[in-house]
């Protein structure tokens, strides 16, 4: 479940960039030297803006000039962020395949050790994750109860169920490094 997120991270990052949105464009030969050229209007897709914030919500032009210097190096973090954990599962002898889920003889268990490196990446990747499927599924923190009501078989629940699981793989890894 872990690669499948991270995977879906990375493709909503790079899936986003072929248009690149709006560019600056003002032929300053130093900014095309260090691609400082990148995108000034926040994306579209609501996972990514959540992603990839404004960092003035009142002010569109320091907004802009802020994502333009920004935004390809936090896309570039993030897809590393993502590929570490993918990295990290599989030299713990992750191989890509499923084991069915309803199995539990059929799941390989898998022993990850992560450097100071590798921990700041998985927390940051888990983050992602879990940004991406609160947007997606709308989850606001004052609301639990209403996700505590859904039928077993709303497959909201069941999502919302993982979205609790990403956190608690969150707060397990925060507590071994304590």
């Amino acid at each position: 479940m872990l690669a499948t997120f991270a995977g879906q991270v990375i493709e909503l990052l790079h899936e986003d960039t072929a248009p690149f949105g709006p560019r600056a464009v003002d032929g300053d030969p130093l900014e095309a030297l260090i691609e400082m050229d990148g995108p000034v209007a926040a994306p579209e897709d609501p996972v990514l803006v959540r992603l990839l914030p404004d960092a003035y919500r009142e002010d569109e032009e320091a907004a802009a000039d802020f994502r333009r210097f920004t935004e390809s190096g936090l896309r570039a973090d993030k897809v590393a962020n993502a590929r570490t954990l993918l990295d990290s599962l599989r030299d713990g002898g992750y191989d890509g395949g499923t084991a069915d889920v309803l199995d539990e003889s059929a799941a390989d268990t898998i022993e990850i050790e992560l450097g100071p490196r590798q921990v700041q990446a998985w927390l940051r990747s888990l983050t992602d994750m879990r940004l991406a499927l609160a947007t997606r599924l709308g989850i606001d923190d004052d609301e639990e109860e209403d996700w505590e009501q859904l039928p077993e078989d709303d497959p909201r629940a069941v999502m919302h169920d993982v979205y609790g699981w990403l956190g608690f793989v969150q707060e397990s890894l925060v507590q071994a490094l304590s």
